[in-house]
């Protein structure tokens, strides 16, 4: 669907058996070498229903826990936006997708009644639900709009914290790196977004940082008509730029501050 392991992340249903699978009636843990295989490993071909324009969801390879069965499919399906399998203008109806997460189409309708809410997607009446497409304005105009969120956030706290504050965050951006270094969209975006919550958390402000992880969450969906994922040299100059960022907030330099932060919301990955 945006993104290392990738805190509660996509899961689904192993691709075990043809016939449908259900919700097992024991929970077992889901390790982070099948959440990295959910999101960038191979994937089987689905029939779609319901309407003939729908793009087949390729069957989840791991299974999704009775608990907290809504929010795992939310994290699924915000993978399948960000990596590109959920594609713009398409519609996907909830039963479909719940048969192939193993779940009835209720906790399916939620989660996508959710990424309505933030506009992801789109309901269309009788039918399902249509991913937006996105063009590069659109784009354009969210990273205008972090830009004069964060700009001033950082070059307060570049006055304020101290250095061995943002040293803390170090391993933070050394994670972006080898998350985009593995080449997974879905896997840096995640990372990305874990970097950028704890530099703004910072400021103590947790409705600057909700709304701020709302327009992240936005600015990574892909483009109608663009690339279904940028490459592995993108992902890694991207993530490399949250380590220089650090460097210049640890020397209290607002002017590369200020360059950097511009720079690296205008070409988020």
């Amino acid at each position: 669907m945006k993104q290392g392991t990738q805190g509660s992340a996509g899961t689904g249903i192993p691709r075990e058996d043809p016939a449908r699978a259900r919700v097992p009636e024991q929970q077992r843990a889901v390790s982070s070498q099948e959440l990295e295989e959910e999101r960038c490993g191979p994937r089987g071909a689905a029939r779609g229903e319901h309407t003939h324009s729908e793009t087949p969801v390729p069957r989840p390879r791991t299974v999704v826990q009775r608990a907290s069965v809504r929010g795992q499919i939310l994290d699924a399906l915000r993978t399948a936006l960000v990596s590109g399998e959920l594609r713009p203008g398409e519609v996907y109806s909830a039963p479909v997708l719940g048969e192939r997460f193993g779940v009835s189409a209720t906790p399916v309708r939620e989660a996508m009644q959710q990424l309505a809410m933030e506009g992801a997607v789109e309901v269309v009446p009788n039918r399902g639900f249509r991913v937006v497409e996105r063009g590069a304005r659109e784009l354009a105009e969210l990273a205008e709009v972090r830009a004069l969120i964060e700009v001033p956030v950082l070059l307060r706290l570049a006055r304020t914290v101290p250095p061995e504050r943002w040293a803390e965050l170090r391993p933070l951006a050394e994670a972006t790196v080898r998350a985009a270094a593995s080449g997974c969209r879905a896997t840096y975006a995640e990372a990305d977004r874990l970097f950028h919550r704890a530099l703004l958390a910072l400021a103590g402000n947790e409705q600057l940082v909700a709304i701020a992880e709302d327009l992240h969450r936005r600015a990574q969906w892909p483009l109608v008509g663009g690339p279904a994922s940028a490459g592995r040299a993108d992902l890694l100059a991207d993530a490399r730029q949250h380590t220089a960022l650090l460097d210049a907030l640890s020397a209290g330099e607002p002017d590369t501050v200020r360059a950097l932060v511009r720079r690296h919301v205008a070409g988020a990955a």
